[in-house]
């Protein structure tokens, strides 16, 4: 195995540091990996307080707003996997300063944008930074730290994606208390050159050695199908699931990706490859990331609406409310604590207990609903417990499973199956939720297409109770549903990491 040599811009391979050669400033390193892969996050997060600015000030359509939105979602989703390769070909550190210098140059002209169009395609330039920067961060951290500390840095570098979805309401809202919407924005340029200097002096150089050039037709391909299918899997509430628009974009997605897997199996240097596969542990922790993302982001979406629709606080506060859930997972990775007990417990028994305790945290906050903040406060630190230990192991899972060498790769996969998960959980999560509202709805305001839609359409005290009613029961069922697939997927994530395991735990 190759150790890392802290040099500029040198074309040596990297398969990982090694406890005789730890960089000192490895620490340092890694911090500036969490704040550029905070930022991303938070770029999401942080939009929804300023939505109804937008529309006022841009006069943007709901159409805009969505685009807005998933501009960024679907380029990011369907770059992850030709980032992830780019890194291992041409340097994970060179794709890190590409990808922060893409991103603030993104939020620059998303920030002084005066028409609707041109945030969105500022929106999409910052999707493409954010896909270098999501692989990029976690392929250098697999590089820098060694197999001992690796655990560890997993986990708090995961714990930052908890961290941004919590604060980015807050920071959104207090920004536009006192700034203009294009703040939310311009904020990301002065982090961003903090990030490119601190990381430019700091972090090495490392590529695979045999990476080649880069699959043009491979990254194509991916990209497109990849981008259908997740613009099926958002549009599809929306639009609905049978609408020849969504069954038309999922079938060219998956027809397009099917062309990818044989391409790739031809190219004697492929941008991933399948032989991967053939591991199936490989096979079972990007299943897991699946199954884990999709029940854990449905839930936690649905607990947000049930904070800002039915208890009343808005975007900002209710994230507030959130901040113990991703204070306590920041905590518990960066003392160590969840490193420890992931080594002791191993890695399949982790991810089981941690989505069962992520699953019970939710089912008793919707169990025992209460007006006052004990509850919540308690479902939301056993949530987050849970969170901790399950999230750095299913990541340690999917990049333990191929080469080091290959790391850019693996990050591409662990990001794409996680945005797959997420996305696949709210809309089939908030499905269940729409469903059992129209349910639940009185005859009279029946085809009302959303909770204030139906609350604009009642016409005395009366209804509007009868329809706040039914959104609570109804946000029971989906969060019922949401934590019975966190538990489900973490067990069969864990079950079959297990059975992957244990030929080798005989051997």
């Amino acid at each position: 195995m190759t150790t890392v040599q802290p040099a500029s811009d040198t074309t040596e391979p990297a398969g990982g540091a090694t406890a005789s050669a730890r960089l000192p400033q490895r620490w340092l390193i890694l911090a500036v990996l969490c704040v550029a892969q905070l930022v991303v996050v938070l770029d999401n997060t942080v939009l929804t307080v300023a939505v109804p600015v937008l529309t006022t000030e841009l006069g943007a359509s709901t159409a805009d707003v969505q685009w807005m939105i998933n501009a960024y979602a679907l380029v990011l989703s369907g770059l992850l996997l030709t980032a992830g390769s780019a890194a291992d070909r041409y340097g994970r550190r060179r794709m890190l300063l590409t990808g922060l210098v893409l991103f603030g140059l993104g939020s620059l002209a998303a920030g002084l944008s005066s028409t609707s169009g041109q945030l969105i395609a500022a929106r999409a330039g910052m999707g493409v930074g954010g896909a270098l920067l999501i692989t990029s961060t976690l392929a250098v951290a697999m590089q820098v730290f060694d197999a001992t500390e690796r655990s560890r840095a997993i986990g708090i570098w995961a714990a930052t994606s908890a961290l941004g979805f919590a604060v980015g309401p807050p920071i959104g809202g207090t920004i536009l208390a006192h700034l203009p919407w294009g703040a939310i924005f311009l904020v990301n340029v002065p982090i961003v050159l903090v990030c490119l200097f601190v990381a430019r002096a700091l972090i090495p150089e490392s590529r695979d050695p045999a990476g080649g050039r880069l699959d043009v037709v491979g990254a194509a391909l991916s990209t497109a199908g990849l981008t259908a299918v997740v613009w099926a899997i958002i549009s599809g509430p929306e639009r609905g699931w049978t609408s020849a628009e969504v069954l038309g974009a999922a079938a060219v997605g998956v027809l397009l990706l099917g062309f990818f897997v044989r391409w790739e199996r031809r190219i004697p240097h492929p941008m991933l490859d399948m032989h991967f596969f053939q591991d199936r542990r490989f096979v079972g922790a990007i299943s897991g990331v699946v199954l884990i993302t999709f029940g854990a982001t449905g839930a936690l979406f649905l607990l947000t609406q049930h904070l800002q629709f039915v208890r009343g606080y808005p975007a900002w506060e209710a994230g507030l409310r959130m901040a113990p859930f991703a204070l306590s997972i920041v905590l518990l990775n960066v003392s160590g604590a969840v490193a420890v007990v992931i080594r002791r417990l191993g890695l399949a028994a982790a991810i089981a207990i941690g989505m069962t305790l992520l699953a019970g945290g939710l089912a008793l906050i919707t169990l025992f609903p209460s007006d006052g903040y004990g509850v919540l406060l308690a479902g939301l630190l056993v949530m987050g417990v849970g969170c901790a230990l399950a999230n750095p192991a299913i990541v340690e899972a999917v990049m333990s499973a191929i080469p080091a060498q290959k790391a850019g790769a693996g990050a591409g996969v662990d990001g794409t199956m996680t945005e797959v998960g997420s996305s696949l959980g709210i809309a089939v999560l908030g499905a269940v939720l729409n469903a059992r509202f129209a349910a639940l709805l009185p005859a009279a305001l029946a085809g009302a297409g959303s909770f204030p839609a139906a609350l604009a359409a009642a016409r005395d005290g009366a209804e509007r109770e009868a329809v706040t009613v039914a959104f609570a029961s109804a946000l029971e069922t989906g969060q019922l549903a949401g934590a019975a697939a966190v538990l489900i997927g973490g067990l069969v994530a864990a079950g079959l990491l297990y059975r992957a395991d244990r030929p080798k735990t005989a051997q």
